[in-house]
């Protein structure tokens, strides 16, 4: 599959923030990796903090098609879709650890308030459709009446904890320092059982 220019330095500089940060990334180093010039940058993306939006952008628009297709599937109970995002939202995180890493690091700065502000609006086009799940579920009295962007928080806020703290997921897994939990399969049905676990007990009614 060919891969064209702009997608080519959006993979470069995933790799590249997940090796030196956001911060310790330049575009004349992006752009040397990449094997492009440092005006090819600029023009599909302005500057870096422009750049970093669209990789954002770029990751939650495949998580977006699929959350699209399980929100209308007319086969699945609203229980059985908050599952199934369980699942991808796991796949999803777990497959770039380094990343999410940069990401969650970098929202904790307070300089860059406007690229801030623009990643968050697009995290929370992805919540709109968890949000009209739980809500469906509400309205078919299936559910608890519950807060759909805090559940959502408690889901990502639980995985980024265990993204934030390899030495953490080693203790819980008894592994030493070479263990690497993300990669490991065991790992992977353990954190999507607990938070199935969790959010059944929390959403659904007795």
């Amino acid at each position: 599959m060919t891969v064209d220019k702009k997608e080519h330095i959006m993979n470069v500089a995933i790799e590249l923030f997940a090796e030196k940060g956001f911060e310790g990334t330049s575009v004349r180093d992006l752009a040397a990796r990449a094997d492009v010039n440092v005006a090819m940058v600029n023009y599909y993306f302005g500057s870096k903090d422009r750049l970093f939006e669209a990789i954002v952008e770029y990751k939650a628009s495949f998580m977006r098609g699929k959350l699209d297709e399980i929100e209308a599937d007319t086969k699945m109970s609203e229980i059985q879709k908050i599952d199934l995002i369980i699942e991808n939202y796991v796949a999803k995180i777990l497959s770039n650890p380094s990343f999410h890493r940069v990401l969650h690091q970098e929202l904790l700065v307070s300089e860059r308030e406007s690229m801030h502000t623009n990643i968050l609006k697009i995290f929370m086009r992805n919540i709109k459709t968890l949000r009209n799940i739980i809500e469906m579920g509400v309205k078919k009295k299936v559910f608890k009446k519950v807060d759909p962007e805090l559940t959502m928080a408690t889901l990502i806020g639980t995985i980024n904890q265990t993204m934030l703290s390899k030495a953490m997921c080693n203790v819980l897994m008894e592994k030493d320092g070479s263990f690497d939990p993300y990669t490991d399969p065991h790992f992977r049905q353990r954190l999507i059982k607990h938070l199935k676990q969790v959010i059944h007990a929390y959403l659904v009614k007795e």
